[in-house]
């Protein structure tokens, strides 16, 4: 069974165990800030259902609201937004990342209040 996840401009399908290379490659032909981003995304998506603070969580924006800041091994924000059962919250987050930007190693985060539907084309967000 194929799961997808929409990253920030990247689409990457995860079959199974065996379908970790095919990421690794793909992550490898991304610049380092964007690569960063993209295992922070998968990263944080993960953390938040665990946590089960929103449980459904399928999206996640790193810049909605203002750019998040790469600084070579952690991706920071004030300014993102996740998504669950078709509702958007705010979002800020902290997430540690390998060297090589290949792996994120911690994620903290911090859920804000719900976006209101109304300010979502603005944003770049959708249902």
């Amino acid at each position: 069974m194929k799961r997808k996840f929409w990253l920030t401009a990247v689409l990457f399908v995860l079959p199974s165990a065996t379908g970790a290379t095919s990421i690794d490659d793909q992550l490898r032909k991304l610049d380092p800030e964007e690569r960063a981003r993209q295992v922070c995304v998968m990263k944080g998506i993960d953390t938040i259902r665990r946590d089960g603070k929103l449980p459904k969580a399928d999206r996640l924006k790193t810049s909605i609201t203002g750019r998040a800041v790469f600084t070579g091994t952690q991706v920071s924000t004030k300014g993102g937004a996740v998504r669950a059962k078709s509702h958007w919250y705010k979002l800020s987050f902290k997430c540690d990342v390998s060297p090589d930007q290949m792996k994120a190693l911690s994620f903290t985060y911090d859920i804000g209040k719900e976006i209101p539907e109304d300010k979502w084309e603005d944003l770049g967000l959708w249902r």
